[in-house]
């Protein structure tokens, strides 16, 4: 959480953040009053949807792996927010799989090429 905590401090955002020992109680009510929600915790479905004040955002970085026998792998990949019921709520939500996943391979991939055109720049 401290990257994108930094870097929404830096746009001047108000910044809360959570942990695994922060009160539950704590939770619910900084989630229930957040205009955008950022979930990293890595429990499945961890953030209820009930949570989620009308309108938010919900950025879920989450990624875990649940069994599910109707898959061909024997699982399949959910988010740590219920998606189904947060959707209800929220303005916008990231889906998982293929929600912040794509964006930070492009992110990474500008960040390559970036570095590689410094290093094949000829000295000054």
């Amino acid at each position: 959480g401290t990257p994108i905590s930094l870097l929404l401090l830096q746009a001047d955002a108000s910044v809360q953040v959570m942990h695994s020992h922060t009160p539950l109680e704590e939770v619910i009510e900084a989630v229930g009053n957040a205009d955008v929600v950022v979930s990293a915790v890595g429990k499945a479905g961890w953030v209820k949807g009930a949570w989620i004040k009308e309108g938010a955002v919900v950025i879920d970085v989450g990624i875990n792996a649940i069994d599910d026998a109707s898959r061909k792998l024997g699982y399949r990949l959910v988010g740590d927010v219920e998606f189904a019921e947060a959707a209800k709520r929220a303005r916008l939500i990231t889906p998982v799989p293929g929600g912040v996943g794509p964006m930070t391979i492009a992110m990474l991939m500008r960040n390559t090429l970036r570095l590689a055109s410094l290093h094949l720049r000829p000295p000054a």
